[in-house]
């Protein structure tokens, strides 16, 4: 567990709390929905209403390489990540995040910052953070984010080759 001033717990996910990541997830894929072009088959809405599982989320309680987190501000969830060793970019890496979520009522007031900094300190090794393209929002927070996180070395950003990844990738070191 990582406890941080500003109020913020990240903690890896038991079982029991798979759920909480699954019904966050929903809230995720509802965000994505946003920017996706109309037409799109990206988040579309299952006849139950709802976006569906992720993908792989089996994987996260099966496989050591992949690790699900619980991000929490005093107390209450507040978000969730998905760390797994998959390289967006195909160079070698310890960890990639390969999603991030914070509610949009804990946005813009450090939490996401500060659960990037206890997630980052937690697990050191060489990172990769890929940002799909169409997320303005993310593309401007991930950059941010990384560089105020003490222990970062080597920040380069490559873009994707359009097979892989679509956007940018944060490659560094912590």
């Amino acid at each position: 567990m990582t406890q941080l001033a500003s109020g913020v717990v990240v903690t890896v996910a038991t079982e029991a709390e798979r759920p909480l990541i699954e019904g966050l997830f929903q809230f995720y894929a509802y965000d994505f929905s946003a920017m996706s072009p109309p037409g799109s088959p990206d988040f579309q809405l299952g006849p139950d209403g709802s976006f569906g599982p992720y993908p792989d989320m089996e994987g996260y309680w099966r496989e050591a390489a992949r690790v699900p987190l619980v991000i929490r501000l005093d107390g209450a969830p507040a978000g969730f990540a998905l760390v797994n060793d998959h390289s967006p970019s195909g160079a070698p890496l310890d960890r990639n995040m390969a999603e991030f979520f914070v509610m949009r009522r804990y946005r813009r007031c450090g939490a996401g910052s500060a659960a990037v900094r206890a997630i980052l300190g937690r697990y050191p090794g060489r990172w990769q953070i890929a940002i799909a393209e169409r997320n303005v929002g993310a593309k401007a927070f991930w950059p941010r984010a990384v560089t105020a996180t003490p222990g970062v070395e080597g920040l380069t950003t490559v873009q994707g080759d359009g097979v892989r990844w679509v956007g940018p990738i944060l490659a560094f070191r912590t």
